[in-house]
């Protein structure tokens, strides 16, 4: 499981020409659900992402989480970030989870944030969505359980 944070001013997904999340400073977190991937992984990586420190304390050093800065979070599903791409000039999805087993792991990820957080914003499975973000550093890390 991999989940792609972004440090944002401000983020947003759209669908259809509408606004479905939104959010402030925080964290964009792109989810990508892998073949194998549990609902303990799932559990581990929301408290990782939600302690990550990549907000900026008063002496500037990347010392807060999410939470310390009462930020905002956005998880958007990001199937291609479970891409093959070690070869040839296109990716093979093989490694990505099933549709089934994705959403369900999607939905425990929102889940567990908005238990630990107390909010969270969430762009639509499988949908297609456009994502706007602004991007504060540029700070992105990728974070992954195995």
């Amino acid at each position: 499981m991999k989940a792609l944070i972004q440090r944002v001013r401000a983020a947003s997904v759209d669908m259809a020409g509408e606004r479905i999340g939104e959010i402030g400073p925080g964290l964009l977190v792109l989810l990508g659900v892998e073949r194998g991937d549990d609902e303990q992984k799932c559990v581990r990586l929301a408290e990782r992402v939600l302690n990550y420190r990549v907000f900026a304390d008063d002496a500037g050093k990347m010392n807060r989480s999410v939470g310390d800065i009462d930020g905002g979070v956005l998880v958007v599903s990001q199937f291609t970030l479970a891409a093959d791409t070690g070869g040839g000039n296109r990716p093979s999805f093989t490694p990505a989870a099933p549709p089934d087993l994705g959403r369900a792991l999607y939905e425990r990820f929102v889940a567990e944030v908005q238990v630990r957080r107390g909010r969270v914003q969430t762009g639509r499975f499988g949908a297609d969505m456009q994502v706007s973000l602004v991007n504060d550093g540029p700070v992105t890390f990728l974070l992954q359980v195995t």
